[in-house]
């Protein structure tokens, strides 16, 4: 049986859900399409929001023989085979080829489909789920027009379920307020998600005693949950909610900060949580608070002790508390400019009061390492030279306005003044 996303598949521009910026009214992306004068197009964005069926509206409005080639499974002899139709009767006017997953074309492939592409003689349509300009060619991107598709809305998707369930009622099928919200929600912008969720709830059904079946929100949830929440740990979504995560902490957000830590402990993905949770608690609490290191390393090790569901409250702990904390990114800007320093050569031999001496060679006209022990002076503190010649003088850190970090500083000033 042919599934119900494929059955109910758009057949016209106007039938694609969303997409408003590339297909709505005067957009460029469709005023291409309506010109008939086609280029050769990236279509970039996540699985399940009209690329595929977008490039097959398109290809029945050309006259051009259609070949259709995926990147996982095609290679240069597909890509010769589908050239081997020019200048015969089967495409006398060229061919247009939609290559599904271009991605996965290796740097040779991708180059023998552009030697053609430069004649003018195939026209591509090509689709990604992967950034193109990390992952195809970059002489075969400049030979077309990338447009990126962005995630669907519930509001998008909730026609398209009304419309499936409609589309099965002839199986007898109830369907319970709030169904179709709850699918439209819970997909993650998946139009193919939603549709095998709508397929799913109408096979698993409850039979009720006059002969229907009642599809609840239970049964809904239940064959739905998580489909939004699952994404590629390589993929750009991944690093895009790691990303919001940290940033959320590092921005003193506490609800947003939860809401990005979610989503990661629902698609499974917590060491992605407690790495980036430990690094910003370094990175952007640091010496503002720095008693929340230990902390925060305590709540993640109980939460892969405890392991999840019970791993999310101690780390739902930590992230309230680094979202809430002081912040301050001076040590790490500290350690950053040493770290160019010493990349750039700025080394010097150590100075010789702080190295580790044993003998003195003849040379020396004075003999000794002339080294002062600080805890022999008053307040534990002696001024004498640290840095090698090359960079004395230097200051690399640099004290935050926070009060524990003004404090410290206050301190040393204090000991500073006292004992020169």
């Amino acid at each position: 049986m042919v599934p119900l996303a494929e059955r109910m598949r758009p057949q016209s521009l106007d039938e694609v859900a969303g997409q408003p910026l590339l297909l709505g009214e005067g957009m460029p992306l469709r005023n291409i399409i309506l010109s008939g004068r086609l280029p050769n197009l990236i279509f970039y964005g996540p699985p399940g929001i009209g690329k595929t069926t977008l490039a097959g509206i398109i290809a029945k409005s050309t006259d051009r023989y259609l070949v259709k080639l995926n990147g996982t499974t095609a290679g240069t002899a597909e890509i010769k085979a589908a050239v081997a139709k020019l200048d015969t009767l089967a495409a006398p006017n060229g061919i247009l080829l939609y290559l599904d997953e271009i991605q996965y074309l290796n740097k040779k492939q991708q180059q023998t489909l552009l030697e053609y592409l430069e004649k003018g003689s195939i026209t591509l349509i090509a689709s990604t789920t992967e950034n193109p300009f990390f992952y195809i060619y970059h002489a075969l991107l400049s030979r077309a027009t990338v447009f990126e598709f962005r995630p669907l809305t519930p509001q998008d998707i909730l026609p398209v379920v009304q419309r499936g369930f409609v589309n099965e009622q002839g199986s007898g099928v109830i369907i319970e307020p709030g169904v179709c919200e709850y699918i439209a929600a819970a997909c993650g912008g998946d139009v193919r998600k939603a549709l095998n969720a709508v397929e799913l709830c109408v096979l698993g059904a409850q039979e009720t005693g006059d002969g229907t079946r009642q599809v609840s929100p239970e049964l809904a949830q239940s064959l739905t949950q998580k489909s939004a929440l699952r994404y590629d740990k390589d993929g750009d979504a991944h690093y895009d909610i790691v990303s919001a995560y940290q940033k959320s902490m590092r921005g003193s957000d506490a609800d947003a900060s939860l809401h990005y830590l979610a989503r990661l402990l629902e698609a499974g993905d917590m060491p992605s949580a407690i790495r980036r949770l430990m690094v910003c608690a370094c990175e952007d609490v640091g010496l503002a608070y720095p008693q929340i290191i230990p902390i925060v390393k305590a709540a993640c090790d109980i939460a892969l002790a405890v392991g999840l569901p019970e791993a999310r409250i101690p780390l739902a702990d930590a992230v309230v508390l680094v979202a809430r904390s002081p912040k301050s990114n001076s040590a790490d800007s500290a350690i950053d400019a040493a770290i160019a320093d010493v990349r750039a050569g700025k080394i010097g031999p150590v100075p010789r009061n702080l190295q580790n001496v044993h003998y003195d060679g003849a040379e020396r006209d004075k003999p000794g390492q002339h080294y002062l022990y600080a805890h022999d002076f008053p307040g534990h503190w002696v001024a004498q030279q640290y840095l090698p010649d090359v960079l004395l003088d230097t200051q690399y850190y640099v004290p935050g306005d926070n009060k524990l970090e003004q404090a410290a500083e206050q301190y040393w000033a204090k000991i500073q003044s006292t004992t020169a």
